[in-house]
């Protein structure tokens, strides 16, 4: 039985709806005084390089200020509009009993995101699924830029080796993140990314979904 399950947060967890987008247009405009025109690729990247490729495309000087001064407005943010992100956004088929079951079995879980960490936390508990993680443990856009570095820093929070920790989540980066971190992965095609897709990137196992909490469970060797 692993040490420590690691979560990805959107569209492992949860979809939010097309809220998210607003939300970080709104949050742009307001550390930057222009409006959203283009932003950069998102999927499977962190909020720290979506700013900084983002503020590039629009000609605004990156800096570590800029990122700070952007993770409270867009924490913020989703603080004021918890109840309307609860209206349009859902937890995905099977992600509570999963969560539940694997937590009365004694795992302990926690997430690894790029969402910035009060963000994270709000999307979490608008679905209730933060009864179940110790979010003290993961990890979030403010510990760095990239997917093995986020892992690194939550098995150090959680002082658990990589071989003794798994990490679920639904786009091929996240797949190469956990390879390059020594974390095995199994990979939920419950995204933009197929299947075939993740098994290519070299997950360890793909599940189309989460939705048969046994079966998770045996893949995670939680019995």
């Amino acid at each position: 039985m692993p040490e420590l399950v690691l979560w990805d947060v959107d569209h492992t967890l949860m979809a939010t709806r097309g809220l998210g987008g607003e939300l970080w247009a709104d949050a742009f405009q307001q550390v930057t005084g222009m409006v959203l025109r283009e932003q950069a690729s998102v999927t499977g990247s962190t909020e720290r390089v979506i700013l900084r490729e983002t503020a590039r495309l629009h000609g605004v000087s990156y800096s570590d200020e800029l990122f700070t001064r952007f993770a409270d407005t867009l924490g913020a943010a989703h603080v004021r509009r918890a109840a309307e992100l609860r209206e349009r956004g859902h937890a995905l088929p099977g992600v509570a009993a999963v969560l539940a079951t694997l937590a009365d079995r004694g795992v302990r879980q926690s997430v690894v995101t790029g969402n910035v960490r009060q963000a994270a936390e709000v999307k979490l508990a608008v679905f209730g699924l933060d009864t179940y993680l110790r979010l003290d443990d993961g990890a979030y856009a403010e510990d760095g830029e990239a997917r093995p570095e986020l892992l690194l820093a939550a098995l150090d929070h959680a002082g658990v080796p990589p071989e003794k920790a798994v990490f679920l989540g639904d786009t091929s980066a996240d797949v190469a993140g956990g390879r390059e971190a020594g974390v095995p992965v199994v990979a939920v095609a419950t995204g933009r990314t197929s299947a075939d897709e993740l098994r290519a990137a070299g997950a360890e196992m793909v599940l189309d979904d989460l939705a048969d909490t046994e079966r998770v469970a045996a893949v995670l060797g939680v019995g």
